[in-house]
């Protein structure tokens, strides 16, 4: 099975609504959102409204027992980040380094620590099985990290499916924006990545720091440029940039008021009538797919 990711250099350049248009028409059986910070691809993929969910444990994070607290002030003089504040531990501030249960002269009658390090429900995974189809999230509680930890254990939900292992075509995964840890999680092991950029200075910029990244771990790039008409003159530098260091592109995409309307609709914008973007979208679905099933 080949994977492609579509990745983004920031949030809103429309590389959700390319991956929910790709997944509706594709084949697959198969998909996975790995933007764990801000998921959303389940609002227009129309997957089961009873998903299988789990707590995910990422880092420890610090934990007080007041009962056991000598009220010495150790913890606090202790802790880099301020977590510890007038004898009260804020969680959303602990970064989980352990500081504080090394320094603590409170022991009870266990031997644990009056501050301690515990496991940590960092966020949570969603598994939707529908129609023989398995589609993978997750969600990053607020204030948590391990992202990149979290998309792997999106990716290994998948992998352990049957659709997924008895699939033979593309898995689709909508992956992060940026070029952080999750991207990082969602890029490792992908056959292909796509570029959804934006025909802005600071759209060829995020462009060519995916393009980067996606690079050092051997996945084959292409591009597309979303609302390309918006900056004729941006849209030929970013073809430039792909035919001087032969990457492919993909296709661009017009600006076209039906995708929003598809979004509130909770629709991939190529089931609706009459869109030219949804027109381009699917053309750009054809070449990526043709070029990614004939590589070996």
């Amino acid at each position: 099975m080949k994977q492609l990711v579509i990745l983004s250099g920031k949030g809103g350049t429309g590389k959700t609504t390319v991956a929910a248009s790709f997944i509706e028409l594709s084949s697959s059986k198969v998909s996975a959102d790995c933007d764990v910070d801000a998921p959303n691809l389940h609002l227009v993929h129309g997957a089961d409204e009873n998903p299988v969910t789990e707590d995910f444990y990422g880092y420890q994070k610090a934990v007080k027992y007041d009962e056991l607290c000598l009220n010495c002030g150790k913890c606090e003089e202790v802790c880099q980040f301020g977590a510890i504040r007038d004898g009260k531990l804020n969680q959303y501030e602990c970064e989980g380094c352990g500081v504080c249960e090394a320094f603590c002269p409170a022991t009870g009658s266990d031997g644990k620590k009056a501050v301690r390090l515990e496991k940590n429900v960092s966020g949570k995974t969603i598994v939707y099985k529908n129609n023989n189809k398995v589609f993978s999230s997750a969600e990053l509680e607020m204030g948590n990290g391990a992202s990149g930890k979290l998309v792997t254990q999106v990716r290994r939900n998948l992998y352990a499916s049957d659709c997924c292992k008895n699939n033979q075509g593309i898995l689709i995964i909508d992956g992060s924006p940026g070029i952080g840890c999750p991207v990082i999680a969602s890029v490792t092991g992908a056959d292909m990545v796509l570029v959804v950029a934006e025909p802005t200075l600071s759209g060829i910029h995020d462009m060519e720091r995916i393009v980067e990244t996606a690079g050092r771990f051997g996945a084959v790039c292409a591009v597309c440029v979303n609302k390309y008409d918006v900056n004729v003159e941006n849209t030929q530098r970013i073809e430039e940039y792909c035919k001087e260091r032969s990457i492919m592109m993909a296709g661009k995409i017009p600006f076209d008021e039906k995708v929003p309307e598809a979004v509130n609709a909770g629709k991939p914008v190529v089931s609706m009538e009459d869109s030219i973007a949804g027109e381009s979208i699917s053309d750009i679905w054809e070449a990526v797919s043709e070029y990614l099933l004939q590589r070996h």
